[in-house]
């Protein structure tokens, strides 16, 4: 294993809910030899709340989790950036070191209308989609390092 861990970096316009899902589900998946953030073009300040609420019915608490801008990782070794909306897709730079790009597209659920009910069902929705890729993606990460720990 590498002496400095990977940074995977999750961007998304405003950093409030996809990003979050995303990293929240991400760092659960993977071991402690990964750094897992976010970050948005835009950010929004805030981490919505029915995207704290949808992880919590999961057991994963992202409650703490800060909407930040991507410039504050400009100058840090990020190894892979992973996009998942189109819009941070297209504004995003290259990072030092970068050397995988992904990107996966989820409807925003911060545009969910009607009652609370209404917006935890799209929630629910994108955070389940969310939870596949990403836990397939940690998988494949977990499986090629143990791979390369055995050969000698």
């Amino acid at each position: 294993m590498p002496m400095n861990k990977p940074t995977l970096l999750i961007l998304c316009t405003g950093n409030s809910c996809r990003s979050h899902l995303a990293e929240g589900i991400l760092r659960a998946a993977l071991n402690d030899d990964y750094i897992v953030a976010s970050a948005g073009s835009k950010p929004a300040g805030y981490v919505h709340p029915l995207a704290i609420k949808v992880m919590a019915e999961i057991g994963l608490d992202i409650a703490n989790h800060t909407s930040k801008h991507l410039n504050e990782f400009l100058n840090q070794n990020v190894e892979t950036v992973i996009t998942v909306c189109g819009n941070a897709d297209q504004a995003c730079p290259m990072f030092p070191g970068q050397v995988n790009r992904h990107h996966w597209g989820f409807d925003d659920p911060a545009h969910a209308t009607g009652s609370e009910e209404e917006q935890l069902t799209v929630f629910r929705r994108v955070r389940d989609e969310i939870r596949r890729v990403f836990e397939a993606y940690a998988q494949g990460r977990l499986d090629e390092a143990a791979v390369s720990r055995s050969i000698p």
